[in-house]
Formats: C-alpha cells, structure tokens, sequence
C-alpha cells in the first residue's frame, strides 16, 4: 500500500494473511468450525457432499504435486475465511453508515477494559462518557510519554497500562527515528483478522477470482528471532513464522525445514529454489515489494546455481546448513531436467517478464507497493512483473489495523478507516507544531484536507500521534477514505522547506527519465548538516545517494537534472535555492551492492527483521551517511 511504509508503520497486511488463514485450517478439526463452514456452503458432511468437493477442488487445482489432505484443508480454509469475509464486509458496511456512534462504542470499549490499570485510574477512565471528556482528560501523546511504562510491563509488572499481559513487546522498524517497543496483544490480533484480513481477502477474491483456486504461493519470509525481557516477554518484529503451524505449510511452496535457517541469503535461496520448482505457483507474497523486488535481484545473480540444483535434485553446496537439515531439505528434491531446461530456456530470454514465464499461471503479486515501497512496485511491475497485478490490503501498523484497501483493481493506493479498531483523531496539517492542537473527529474531516493520525488502540496507546499525514480524498458512507502522504520524520528539511518523500521521489523519477538507460537499484538522502566537515563547507544542501544499473556515470549537466526536477515540483524549494540559501544538491552514485549492505547494517542497529525492515528514505544517522559517502565511486 502507497500508505505508510514508515517509521513505526509496520505493514502487518500480507503477513498476517497467510498466517491466519492457516490458523482457520488448523480450526477445521473442529466440529463447531467444520459447521461454520458448512453452513457456508461447503457441504462435506457426505459421500455426495464429499464429491462435489473433490470435483471443486479438481477444477481449482494447478499441478500435480499435491496430496488430497493438502489439497482438502486449503479448500476449506478459504471457504471459511470466504464466509467470514462476506459476514465481516457486510458488518463494516453497517458501520459506515453510523461511524460516530461506532467510534463512541470503540472509544468506550477501550477505556472500560483498562479503567482498573494503573493508567486507566490515573485518568479516571470509569468516569469518561464520550469522546469530549476523553479529549479534554487525557493529553495527546508520543512514544515518550509510554516508555517508562512499558519498561514496567517488560519487566514484569502487571496491570499498569492494559489489562492483559502482552502476547509480545513488538518492536517498530525505526525508519524515523530510533525504534520503539510497543505492546501486541491478543484483542490486536483479533481485530485484525476480523476487520482487517477477512474484508481484504473478500476484496481480493472479488476483484481476482483466479486467486480462488488452489495453488501454493511463493512467500518470502526470514523467520525472526526474538529475545526476553526481565518476565520472559518475547521481544521482537510482530510477525509469525509460517511454519509455527504445520496446517500452514499446504500454502507455501517453501517447505517447513526451509524456515529453521537463521541466514536471510540462504533462506531466500530456498525460498526461489522451491518456488521455482513449481510452474503452478499462483501468487508471490511478502510484506513489502522492496522484499520482492531484492528476491528477482537475486534469482538474476544466482539463477544458473538454482537450474542445476533443480536439474540434479541436490541443494547447493553454497549454503551453510546443519548436515540434518540439508538431508531433510534434500529428500524433497529429486532430478527434474525436463523443468531445468524450461527454467533455463526463459532465463536466458532475459529477466523482463521473467515471473510470468517462470509461472504461467501466477494471478497476483501480494505486498505494499507504496510510500516507500512506491520505487520497489514500480520497478517490479515494469521489469521482472510485467503484466501482473499487485494488491496492496492494509493499512497497518504495529499498533494495529487503520485501514483497508477495497479496491484492489485502482492503481492509487487508498483505505477505507476500520471504524472498529482504532479511535481515530485527526490533527490538520496545518496545527502540527502547535503545543495544544485541536483534534478532529471521523465525522468532521474535509475531502482533500490532510491530516496526521491520532490513534487510541487495543494495546494501550491513548491519543497517540503515529507520525503518518494522510489525505482525506472522499467517504464510503459516512467513513473516511484515505490516502497516506508522508511520514513526519522522513521530510527533508535544511531550511523550513518540508520537502516530503513523495515530493522527492516524484521529481527523482522525472531526472531517471532523462538519463538514457539508468536503471534505479535505490535511493537515498542526507541533509548536508549531519555530515560535518567529510562533505567540506558549503550552503545547506541534499546529499543524494543512488544506486543505478545501466550507466556507470553521470555527467554534471544529468546531475543538475534531479536538482531542476525538484524546483519545478516545489515552489518552497525554488524559491531557497534562487536567494541562495540552500545550495545545488550532490549527487552521488555508490557501487553496486552498497544499498543491500547498508540495509544489513540498519537491520543490525534497530533489531529489525527483513520481513518489516523499510529503506530510510532520509538519513538521520552520521554513520549511514559516512558509509555511504564511502561506497561512491562518482
């Protein structure tokens, strides 16, 4: 989703897809579930019921390669989550049509479940009868105002912020700022499967129906570690590992032993060399295009390794695996030349197109494909992707569900707000440095106003400023539609000019199309004062770090070009650079590799897994800039 990418935005959405659905599968043994679903209408209570499954299921399937039992519980996982999708549209269609008495509902809902916390006593929560009472007891918050709090509830302390002992202290990517430990508990994950996951798979089905039918997806995942606070509370990324229910596995084409490696190059390596023994692999999914987009990078670079390895039914020596775990990994390949010579003849056709020819039958692309992801699902679609469609469903955070995308088809990125799972406040863009800001209401936004988000959640965030700006651009009944526009700590700003990474990336994209033959790997910025004297002295000016394929320099004139690009799509902009007062941005191109380097090192700092990790679009830290400044060659 163009929507949030950032700092202590966590894209939740596809991972949470897959991972409930399996969850759903693993329900089916139960009676009260396999009811449900016959209810639904799946019928599978007789031998007749049973052949008209088997006769679904025959239509649907792609391959070979599977059993029934496998075939069977991902039937009826997507039956039920069919059934439930429709119930839950059907209820967010009820509640957009009375979204001020629904958020009263989910506001007060909140406060009574936590009034006997120590936070909920110390604003008197039991008291609080509506929102104004909520606005004017309690203050608008950041990060700092729960840090020492959370710090209790890590170490043991119970009852201080909400009711329940958290599931896990999830930690933020820290793409603005350093990354923050937040509380996830079992009301978040609840509310997003119901409002979030179930309402977005029925948007999909709708919008692809070839996503119906039972082929396995290609998901790229790296299986997080986690570590223990003081009470033995996981602390880490908020995500599951596929393989945490065996149910799960009749998903994906990566078999269960593939997510026990620890090394993300050799997972992914697993990842391409099981998908790629599929032809009928149906979707490729990830949290986030960039994801997706560093997998085709490396499929080009390794492409021959992974032909042989499928052509002589053995995993690559390259790998540093366990000699148990290669064994298991190996007794499920066996030779298959026939493939490896399909593999190598598309290959060797170039890489423009390459996933539909590698899988025929491939129907989506599932990741967010915006805000800082825009640069990855644009690259993804015009090369490797060509002529798949990508869907983006959530709007999502750590803190929890915000949104959903309802439609799939529309190539700009906009969600419907979740009237039931967060309290939404909205600040104007134009009150956000203002000590004591005024707040509105879901009913009260403007069409074409923008606003930052202030959220009260499920896991103890009250009135809390998430740091994303989003654009009212119109109401499904009485509920906003938003598109999201930038992330406070990512604008570039030397001298008051606020210039935002859409804004940037927008004029970057028009310097990139008069480069002939450049090629955009990646891209990112500095602002001249937090390089010191490696830079010398100069006016305040943009440090430009790209990564390029096709070119191997660019001339001062082609430099000039992105700086040009930049004036024309801000006036503010303009205007600083004409008095003089900010200087000509420098350019720098870094050696191939360096982008994937310094995403290792961020990863490193902030604790980050690969699966939420975003690409700092503007550089806080000295350290990133003076490793980069270190990797140009021109």
């Amino acid at each position: 989703m163009s929507v949030a990418g950032f700092g202590t935005v966590v894209w939740l959405s596809v991972a949470a897809l897959p991972v409930v659905v399996g969850i759903v599968a693993l329900s089916l043994a139960m009676p009260s579930t396999v009811t449900a679903a016959a209810t639904a209408g799946v019928g599978v209570c007789s031998l007749a019921g049973m052949a008209l499954v088997w006769r679904d299921i025959g239509s649907k399937m792609k391959g070979d390669n599977r059993t029934f039992g496998s075939l069977l519980s991902q039937y009826l996982a997507v039956k039920v989550v069919g059934w439930l999708g429709e119930r839950q549209r059907r209820k967010l269609e009820a509640d957009t049509r009375n979204v001020g008495q629904v958020q009263l509902e989910t506001l007060l809902k909140r406060l009574s479940k936590n009034a006997n916390t120590h936070y909920g006593r110390k604003y008197d929560f039991s008291s609080i009868k509506d929102s104004s009472d909520f606005r004017q007891r309690h203050p608008i918050t950041t990060y700092e105002h729960y840090r020492e709090l959370i710090g209790r509830i890590a170490a043991g302390e119970e009852k201080v912020i909400i009711s329940e002992k958290p599931l896990i202290l999830a930690m933020t990517s820290g793409t603005s700022g350093p990354s923050a430990m937040l509380l996830s508990t079992r009301d978040t994950n609840t509310e997003f499967f119901l409002q979030g996951v179930t309402v977005c798979l029925d948007a999909m089905r709708k919008a692809f129906p070839a996503t119906d039918g039972l082929q396995r997806t290609t998901k790229f995942f790296y299986s997080p570690t986690f570590r223990q606070s003081e009470a033995g509370i996981p602390i880490g990324p908020n995500s599951s590992t596929p393989a945490s229910s065996r149910h799960m596995l009749n998903l994906y084409t990566t078999p269960e032993p593939a997510f026990e490696v620890l090394s993300e190059k050799d997972t992914l390596y697993l990842h391409l060399l099981f998908a790629l023994k599929d032809p009928s692999v149906g979707t490729l999914e990830s949290n986030f295009a960039s994801t997706v987009f560093y997998a085709f990078g490396a499929l080009q670079d390794r492409w021959q390794e992974l032909v042989e390895d499928i052509e002589r039914g053995k995993v690559s020596s390259a790998l540093t695996l366990e000699p148990s775990l290669r064994s298991r990994l190996e007794a499920l390949m066996k030779p298959d030349p026939v493939r490896a010579a399909q593999l190598r003849s598309h290959f060797q056709d170039g890489f423009r197109g390459i996933a539909r020819r590698l899988w025929p039958h491939l129907h989506l692309v599932l990741a967010v494909d915006s805000g800082s992801n825009q640069i990855y699902g644009e690259m993804l679609r015009e090369n490797y992707g060509q002529g798949v469609p990508f869907y983006s469903p959530f709007y999502a955070a750590t803190e929890g569900l915000i949104g959903v995308n309802l439609w799939p088809q529309e190539s700009n990125r906009r969600y419907l707000l979740s009237p039931r799972s967060m309290f939404c406040e909205f600040l104007p863009e134009s009150s956000l440095e203002e000590e004591t800001p005024h707040t509105l209401l879901m009913e009260e936004v403007k069409e074409g106003q923008s606003y930052e988000l202030v959220i009260t959640n499920a896991s103890g965030l009250f009135r809390y400023r998430i740091g994303d700006i989003v654009k009212v651009v119109g109401f499904h009944n009485q509920c906003p539609i938003v598109e999201f526009q930038y992330r406070r700590g990512q604008m570039l700003n030397v001298r008051g000019e606020k210039v935002s990474e859409a804004l940037f990336l927008s004029a970057l994209k028009e310097a990139l199309s008069q480069w002939p033959a450049a090629q955009l790997v990646d891209y990112c910025c500095a602002e001249s004062g937090i390089m010191g004297d490696s830079i010398g002295g100069s006016d305040p000016h943009y440090q430009v770090f790209l990564e390029l394929r096709g070119v191997r320099n660019l001339s001062e004139e082609q430099r000039y070009k992105l700086d040009a690009c930049l004036q024309r799509d801000s006036a503010v902009y303009r205007s600083f650079r004409i008095k003089g007062s900010i200087g000509p941005m420098r350019v720098q191109l870094v050696a191939a590799g360096a982008f994937d380097e310094l995403r290792k090192r961020m990863m490193e700092y902030s604790n980050t897994s690969p699966n939420t990790f975003k690409m700092h679009r503007v550089l806080r830290r000295k350290e990133y800039a003076d490793f980069l400044l270190g990797r140009t060659f021109s």
